[in-house]
């Protein structure tokens, strides 16, 4: 047997391995419990992939003196570099940040398979017609995955297109777009042929690149901030199906399966979160929603505001507590507390839950993430289907930064841009302690009627230091 059929072989039952693992750390991810081990199951997937490719390719460099000759030291390098950067990135950026560093994520991983599918189409001279066309979906999947999560990161962190952008005839722009581009892919695909001649093709190369980089911000820079959640969702699955491609065109089978699984979860998770918003796919692409504040028809009653101390008496007589998070939590980084809270609650007796409904926060599983990283035990998180039953018989519930979440509109008021959404039934308790910073609307900019409710008071200023004074009134 020769040491090339040795290769073959090793080669293949790592990439089994890491297929397996991949797997495996995916379906771990689903429970809170096991997500840390899934976590790094996937990222031991990853290395003994990443390990094999060095191991099968003959890696070869253009440099052709020194020590630098050896292209194995600039491949370990830019692996130690990454993963240096990665770790310091991960340990430093706070919760609140982590919509806008998973954008990011979502973006990179798309920018590596356009690279990976451009480096391919200039050093390869045997591909076919098949890599080709794998090739160009490469580039245009991993283009739009790439500028759409930059606009999604500045939409998020509030450093670019801050203010609401409308694009005149946006689906003919983007429609004409993808046609520009897929029609680079095809001349691209001609010159493999040897149709038209290869200078042709690289022209196409630079079209579908350009077009689709382009189609990307015109896609999502439009999309107000209501739909961020979803939408990083959606590029999560861009940047899986980009890499899937790749792997084909390569002829890589864990890039594959690592770009597949990426790909139908993101697209899962997708659908899942625009059935909680009463979206579709094709609505959230194609329409706009976020942008414009519409409030309630009807009177207009001023909110009633509360003291943390008579807020306190509320809940010491309190036998059913219900906490509501939002991204307000995340801003005041209040989880802590929150847990505290919680704790006071039911040495006092109480029945405690969180309702977590699938798009509060700005990214999916935010508020889980959030109370996961507090200590509340998993069991504790329920979903809206489960907690609106019980709300008419719960005696608090404490709204903490969500808006569009608890927004009564959305059942009552056809005018209004979240009609048919399903929410949290939070008007429904017997009293309703809202706990904001100020009188403003929500992420999505739409006026919340449940702040004017009989039973709605609020408790205005910092939620960290609310929750932690409501926790020292308990302690006196």
């Amino acid at each position: 047997m020769t040491f090339d059929n040795i290769r073959t072989i090793c080669t293949t039952i790592l990439y089994m391995v890491s297929s397996v693992l991949f797997i495996r750390g995916i379906k771990l991810l689903g429970k809170a419990d096991t997500a840390r081990k899934g976590n790094l199951l996937s990222s031991v997937g990853m290395l003994i992939a990443v390990v094999t490719v060095l191991f099968e390719k003959e890696v070869t460099s253009t440099i052709t003196f020194g020590p630098a000759q050896n292209a194995y030291i600039w491949a370990i390098a830019a692996i130690v570099l990454g993963g240096v950067i990665g770790a310091v990135w991960a340990k430093k950026v706070e919760m609140t940040g982590m919509p806008q560093l998973v954008a990011l994520f979502n973006g990179f991983g798309g920018l590596s398979s356009l690279l990976v599918a451009l480096t391919q189409y200039m050093t390869d001279k045997n591909i076919n017609i098949f890599s080709s066309i794998a090739l160009g979906l490469t580039i245009a999947i991993g283009a739009i995955a790439f500028t759409g999560s930059v606009v999604a990161w500045g939409k998020l962190s509030g450093k670019m297109f801050k203010k609401n952008i409308t694009i005149p005839a946006k689906n003919a722009i983007n429609g004409l777009l993808a046609a520009v581009g897929l029609a680079g892919v095809v001349i691209y695909s001609l010159s493999i042929a040897g149709v038209v001649d290869t200078q042709i093709g690289m022209i196409g190369v630079i079209i579908v690149t350009c077009a689709y980089l382009i189609l990307g911000f015109t896609m999502v820079v439009a999309i107000g901030g209501g739909d961020m959640p979803v939408i990083i969702s959606l590029l999560n699955a861009f940047s899986g199906l980009a890499a899937a491609f790749a792997g084909l065109s390569i002829s890589n089978s864990v890039l594959v399966v690592s770009g597949c699984l990426v790909g139908t979860s993101g697209l899962i998770l997708t659908l899942i979160m625009c059935k909680a918003m009463n979206r579709t796919l094709y609505s959230l692409l194609f329409g706009s929603f976020g942008g414009t504040k519409k409030g309630t028809a009807g009177e207009q009653k001023e909110p009633k505001s509360m003291s943390v101390e008579d807020a306190y008496l509320i809940l010491e007589a309190a036998s059913s507590v219900v906490f509501i998070p939002g991204y307000g939590m995340a801003v005041a980084q209040a989880q802590h507390a929150v847990k505290e809270l919680c704790d006071k609650l039911e040495a006092n007796g109480a029945e405690v839950s969180f309702a977590i409904h699938p798009v509060a926060g700005r990214m999916p599983g935010h508020m889980n993430v959030l109370l996961a990283e507090a200590n509340v035990p998993y069991e504790q998180l329920k979903t809206a289907d489960e907690m609106n039953p019980q709300m008419a018989n719960t005696d608090v519930a404490i709204v903490i930064g969500a808006n569009d979440v608890v927004n009564p509109s959305a059942l009552t008021d056809e005018s209004s841009p979240l009609y048919g959404m399903p929410i949290i039934n939070a008007f429904e308790a017997r009293t309703v302690f809202v706990l904001k910073r100020g009188k403003g609307t929500g992420f999505s900019g739409v006026e919340n009627p449940l702040f004017t409710n009989d039973n709605t008071v609020m408790i205005y200023g910092d939620a960290k230091q609310t929750v932690a004074q409501l926790v020292s009134e308990f302690e006196e």
